[in-house]
């Protein structure tokens, strides 16, 4: 997504103890497939492009991407529940893929048409992804309202006291700031973005993304499709069931996997997207903006699966995890693409 913003394109949190523990979880051996029309768009206009990449112009501008083993380091910042973390982490660990591959269409699947962008020397961003470190700033030491200036304050204390090391070569830095935080533009214009931290703010030029929990204060806009706007109450197309019973960590999972794709493929601004601006660039992540299956487009997110009880998902993940993840935009396909396709 753009270094500014993560531009909405649509526009409730139950208790932890609604998660589902992944052992108990229920799993549907044949899951129905459906493609429901929600609530159309009002805030923003969308950048969903289904045709060809002539009309978007993606272009690759020289810069590099993350072709190394990415490590990331997680700021878990003010108050987050064990099972929070759990199911965040279970999503992350699923991009990897390894002898416990989750069965087809998976997270490692939708992660490999990230890796298929590469660099001038024409390595691929690479499909190694660890969570290389935590740290919990449960005190809130920035106070509960962030600014984009203030996030790059709590990640250089992150690393001056020692939590994190300073990875200039395989380290990106995720800030996950926690229901009862506020952050500038949070809900009015963005529900994540990523950027690089200044020298002056923390002593080193670091990629990172921050993503909030939008669950008590505008899940209806960085939710979606977990939630709908209130004005749809009572007709119209009512909200999805979100995979893991919870509306705000399930929205913030597709919102994190499209910073992550555009944080590998653009870490410094000046690599892969579209248009002329780089300080509003138009990322592989923007192009495919609330589409999460085949047919998708028209307020239809697209073909998506739906288990025995009704909940919704398009991936499957490590620990019989199950995710709803929004599509990237293939550079191959030049169009939008996920493993989920069904042509």
């Amino acid at each position: 997504m753009s270094p500014a913003h993560f531009v909405i394109f649509f526009f409730v949190l139950r208790s932890y103890s609604c998660f589902a523990s992944p052992d108990l979880q229920t799993i549907s051996l044949q899951p129905q497939y459906y493609n429901p029309k929600l609530a159309p768009k009002s805030l923003s206009s969308s950048k969903k492009f289904e045709g060809s990449s002539d009309l978007v112009q993606l272009r690759y501008h020289m810069g590099p991407v993350l072709s190394s083993p990415i490590n990331i380091y997680i700021v878990w910042y003010g108050q987050w529940a064990s099972p929070q973390k759990l199911l965040i982490k279970d999503f992350l660990l699923s991009i990897t893929a390894s002898h416990r591959t989750a069965v087809s269409p998976s997270v490692a699947d939708w992660w490999r048409t990230v890796s298929l962008y590469t660099d001038q020397t024409g390595a691929n961003v690479s499909r190694a992804v660890l969570v290389a470190g935590e740290y919990a700033d449960h005190r809130y030491s920035h106070g509960t309202h962030l600014t984009r200036l203030s996030i790059q304050q709590v990640i250089g204390n992150a690393v001056r006291s020692a939590p994190f090391p300073v990875d200039h070569k395989n380290g990106i830095y995720l800030i996950l700031t926690s229901q009862d935080v506020t952050v500038q533009d949070f809900c009015r214009a963005v529900c994540g973005f990523h950027y690089f931290t200044f020298p002056s703010m923390v002593g080193y030029t670091l990629p990172y993304a921050w993503v909030g929990n939008s669950g008590k204060q505008c899940p209806e806009v960085c939710a979606y499709p977990f939630a709908v706007p209130g004005y749809m109450a009572g007709g119209g197309p009512g909200a999805l069931s979100p995979p893991n019973g919870e509306v705000g960590i399930d929205g913030m999972i597709s919102v994190i996997g499209h910073e992550l794709a555009e944080l590998s493929t653009n870490p410094l601004v000046n690599a892969w997207y579209a248009g002329e601006d780089p300080t509003a660039p138009t990322e592989i992540g923007d192009l495919c903006e609330g589409l999460y299956g085949s047919g998708g487009g028209g307020g239809y997110i697209g073909q998506v699966m739906r288990d025995g009880e009704g909940r919704t998902f398009n991936l499957n993940g490590r620990r019989n995890r199950r995710f709803l993840v929004q599509w990237i935009w293939s550079p191959i396909l030049k169009a939008c693409a996920g493993p989920n396709a069904l042509d």
